[in-house]
C-alpha cells in the first residue's frame, strides 16, 4: 500500500505517518455510481480518497437531495471526520462520481495521530477549513442564485470533476442532485441549448467552449 500512498502524501505527510497508514489502513476499490457511505450509516473508518471523485450530499425533510460538495484526490469529508470522533451515524451520503480508490482509517488511529503527528493535525484542519467554505458556498447558493445559475455551476462543477465537458447523466438525476424537478431541469437545460451554451442527446450533455 506504501507505493499507492506516497507519490500523493509525500510532500504532506511524515514517511512515518504514511508507514502508519500503509499498516492500519484498508484499501476500497469503488465503481462509478456506488453508494460508498449512506445517511444513517455506523462510522468507524475514515475514508482518505487516493483517487476519482466522490458526491457528498444530505436528504432532506421530503427526502429531495442537495449536492454539498465533491471531494477529490488526496481530500477527505469533514462530515464523516465528525461521525467518526463524535461516535454518530453518517448524516451525509457518499457517492461515487467517478469510479477510483480510497482507504479507510480506523477511528483511533485518526485520534492518536492527531497528538502525535503535527502534518496529521494540519491536514484535519484544514480539510475542515475547506469542506466549511464548500457548505457555505453551497449555501449561499442555494439562498441567492437563481435555480438557472445553481445548475450551471453544477454542470461546471461537474465538468471539472469529470474532467470532460461530456457529462453522462439524465434530467432525473440532475434534478435529484439539485433537490427540483425534471421538467423544471429539462426546460432550464433546453434554454442553455438555444443559447448555445450546451449540446443535448439522449444521456449526453457537452457543454461548449
Amino acid at each position: 500500500m506504501k507505493q499507492i500512498l506516497t507519490p500523493l502524501f509525500n510532500s504532506v505527510f511524515e514517511e512515518k505517518l504514511i508507514d502508519e497508514i500503509a499498516n492500519f489502513a484498508i484499501i476500497h476499490d469503488f465503481i462509478q455510481g456506488e453508494l460508498i457511505i449512506d445517511i444513517g450509516t455506523p462510522l468507524n473508518r475514515m475514508p482518505l480518497l487516493i483517487h476519482g471523485a466522490i458526491k457528498i450530499s444530505r436528504e432532506d425533510q421530503k427526502q429531495g437531495e442537495l449536492v454539498l460538495y465533491f471531494i477529490e484526490k488526496g481530500n477527505t469529508c469533514a462530515m464523516t471526520l465528525t461521525s467518526c470522533l463524535n461516535n454518530t451515524k453518517s448524516e451525509i451520503r457518499a457517492t461515487a462520481e467517478t469510479s477510483g480508490k480510497l482507504v479507510l482509517i480506523p477511528i483511533e488511529k485518526m485520534e492518536e495521530w492527531l497528538t502525535t503527528f503535527s502534518s496529521w493535525r494540519y491536514f484535519i484542519f484544514l480539510s475542515y477549513n475547506n469542506r466549511l467554505k464548500e457548505m457555505l458556498s453551497a449555501i449561499d447558493s442555494i439562498a441567492f442564485l437563481s435555480l438557472e445559475d445553481r445548475l450551471w455551476n453544477y454542470l461546471i462543477d461537474k465538468s471539472k470533476i469529470n474532467k470532460s465537458r461530456e457529462l453522462f447523466c439524465t434530467h432525473k438525476e440532475i434534478a435529484f442532485d439539485l433537490n427540483s424537478s425534471r421538467v423544471v431541469i429539462s426546460r432550464l437545460l433546453k434554454v442553455f441549448e438555444q443559447k448555445n451554451r450546451i449540446r443535448l442527446r439522449q444521456g449526453v450533455i457537452t457543454l461548449k467552449d
